[in-house]
């Protein structure tokens, strides 16, 4: 297996709605059928207009509490409060989930890096309808059917750092499913293993984006070969362990 990861450069910088982001990738490089597409969720959110001025927010008691807790601008912990469906927990930082399935790492996953002051970047409100939307658009501008993985970056358990993952994805399955039908290198049938593929492939597309001002929103991964599995990538919230524990505790 031979992978080649390509920057998408030459994008100019997004404005705030009404930019046809696929057209702008579309226009940078040549895009071959059955392309893996990864793009940063803040450069899309951006392209749609899902901003939010600080000024505009009013916070609640409950962010002005959590914010003194943490040391953050009571405005912007609203704007967290506001996109998430349950707070795992709320100090040292907020960790929560979204009505989407994402555990947002920290502070659902709202971004005011590359954007004016002021504002604030949300993520989509349906990563994998937009992930959809950025494939079938493609399409329309060049005839060829590609994958598309739609990105952000999310702190891990038990490491430090933050590491590319996947929020939305369209053309493909999340999961390459092992279970039940094939066998390691000595015959032993796996009964296991389910790798998250998506992931992975946001992992190294991330990496190639960079998290600064590097300026490359999107990355193609070609000769990605196709896999079968499923996409029930995010733990149900009764299932999640992690969640239930630190819920617990906190």
């Amino acid at each position: 297996m031979t992978i080649e990861i390509i920057p998408v450069e030459g994008i100019p910088i997004v404005q705030a709605g009404g930019d046809n982001f696929p057209a702008f990738i579309a226009n940078c490089l040549s895009i071959e059928e059955n392309d893996v597409l990864c793009v940063a969720s803040s450069a899309y959110s951006k392209s749609k207009g899902y901003l939010r001025c600080l000024a505009d927010i009013q916070p609640t008691e409950r962010a002005a509490e959590i914010a003194k807790k943490c040391g953050e601008d009571p405005r912007f912990i609203q704007a967290v409060l506001d996109e998430s469906d349950d707070i795992i927990i709320d100090y040292p930082f907020i960790l929560c989930s979204l009505p989407h399935g994402h555990v947002g790492g920290v502070r659902a996953g709202i971004d005011h890096s590359n954007v004016e002051d002021g504002l604030i970047i949300v993520l989509p409100p349906n990563p994998m309808e937009a992930a959809a939307e950025i494939r079938e658009e493609i399409k329309k501008i060049t005839g060829k059917n590609i994958r598309v993985i739609l990105t952000d970056t999310c702190g891990r358990s038990f490491r430090r750092g933050q590491a590319g993952v996947a929020i939305g994805w369209s053309g493909m399955p999340a999961i390459q499913d092992y279970r039940g039908g094939d066998t390691d290198l000595f015959g032993h049938v796996l009964e296991i293993t389910e790798e998250a593929v998506v992931d992975e492939i946001a992992g190294i597309a991330n990496f190639v984006m960079g998290e600064s001002n590097r300026g490359v929103p999107a990355v193609i991964c070609r000769n990605v070969p196709v896999w079968e599995g499923h996409d029930d990538l995010y733990f149900k919230a009764e299932e999640d362990l992690t969640r239930k524990a630190m819920k617990n505790k906190y």
